[in-house]
């Protein structure tokens, strides 16, 4: 990076030479980034995970895509970067866009009680109001821990669960702490939000993420699932088999339904609606991409509820400067910027999507397994993801990775 700033900056004065030197060097520099991430996600395949797709735009140039697979999936798919994948959490600032855009126009309050929309559903629902369920301070438990779930979650019940149902497993369970006294990850928070914008808009789910943000953007790839199907080329997610599961992962977590072979199982035919507003999107790294930067632009909010959008809560009450949650969206310091999105977890896809504060840097990386993540159960795959992400942030901002 110095060595293309340093000739940029010599081009002003010295030249039309000199300039083309600059593009030379410029054009080294991403190869190499190129080269580097590119090794990185081989020993990501090598470690044992089943694929991966990188993609990272600095914001100067063409975006590095990246996309390798273990051999042994070949024969269910040929993997590519523009593949659809289930984005998982990442769902989850979709939807507070959505609620912020019915801010804007009036039709809701970040200061509402839940209670105004869902009389009843929730208890101490008066208390609650929509900016806890955004920001996760609301204390409700969550609804994926429940056991009922868990056909669901493995693919062998194919359920077409309503956003009031997964609502009702989590609210029969008592809360955390009182409203808004401390920060605790919650699906409910999610699903609770999908069935306000339901109540407030009239409209489902998957219309909303079609109608306001897929069609505005031109997100060809990007929509919210409500059963198994794909509507377009898709990378396949596998977990292990029973028989190759780390005995970290839960008894009940071991089994999954779908296409055995290779000591894996195939779960991409397996629904993510479960996941409803807490986590049901598909998407693409280029679409995705362009959600970022027209969110974080201003294109898809006004500034005053962008700005509700990036207003945090510490997750860890023990470091208040640490990692924030705003609405929706997650931010904290790397060791080569300042970053901005979500992570996202479902059976065979773990998706990390993030930008910088103004939307023109962007990176995604979906790898095709997620037990490993969920259950800490493959320090193989987790030491070489984290030199990926590592790789890959430091790459968005044209920045060299730290040694140390």
């Amino acid at each position: 990076m110095a060595v293309t700033v340093a000739l940029s900056a010599a081009a002003v004065s010295a030249g039309p030479a000199v300039a083309s030197s600059g593009v030379a060097a410029r054009s080294a520099a991403v190869s190499t980034q190129q080269a580097q991430l590119d090794r990185l996600a081989r020993e990501l395949v090598d470690a044992g995970a089943p694929g991966v797709i990188v993609r990272v735009d600095n914001g100067t140039g063409r975006p590095v895509e990246i996309a390798r697979q273990a051999s042994w999936t070949r024969k269910d798919f040929l993997i590519t970067a523009d593949d659809e994948v289930r984005v998982g959490s990442s769902t989850k600032t979709m939807m507070a866009t959505l609620v912020l855009q019915l801010v804007a126009e009036g039709k809701l309050s970040l200061t509402d009680p839940v209670d105004k929309w869902l009389p009843g559903k929730i208890p101490n629902g008066k208390a609650i109001t929509i900016r806890m369920l955004l920001n996760h301070t609301s204390g409700l438990f969550d609804y994926t821990l429940d056991p009922a779930l868990v056909p669901s979650v493995l693919g062998k019940e194919r359920r077409q669960w309503t956003s009031a149902e997964l609502l009702a497993i989590g609210v029969r369970h008592a809360p955390l702490f009182a409203p808004g006294a401390a920060f605790s990850y919650s699906n409910t928070n999610y699903v609770a939000v999908g069935a306000v914008l339901e109540r407030v808009s009239r409209t489902s789910l998957a219309e909303l993420v079609r109608d306001r943000i897929a069609r505005p953007l031109h997100l060809t790839h990007t929509y919210y699932a409500t059963g198994t199907a794909w509507r377009g080329a898709h990378a396949h997610g596998y977990e292990p088999d029973a028989d190759h599961m780390s005995p970290e992962v839960p008894a009940e977590f071991r089994d999954f339904a779908g296409k055995h072979h290779d000591g894996h199982v195939d779960v991409s035919d397996n629904s993510p609606a479960w996941g409803a507003a807490a986590g049901a999107v598909v998407s693409t790294a280029e679409d995705w991409s362009r959600f970022s930067s027209a969110l974080m632009s201003g294109k898809l909010l006004p500034a005053a509820q962008l700005a509700q959008l990036r207003t945090t809560v510490p997750q860890d009450p023990d470091q208040p400067d640490g990692p924030g949650y705003g609405l929706g969206i997650q931010t904290g310091a790397t060791a080569c910027g300042t970053i901005w999105g979500h992570d996202g977890g479902i059976p065979g896809y773990l998706t990390t999507n993030v930008t910088d504060g103004t939307g023109r840097k962007t990176a995604s990386i979906s790898i095709l397994t997620e037990s490993w993540a969920e259950f800490a159960s493959d320090p193989k795959i987790a030491a070489a993801a984290e030199a990926l992400q590592a790789a890959t942030l430091c790459t968005m901002f044209n920045k060299p990775v730290p040694t140390s």
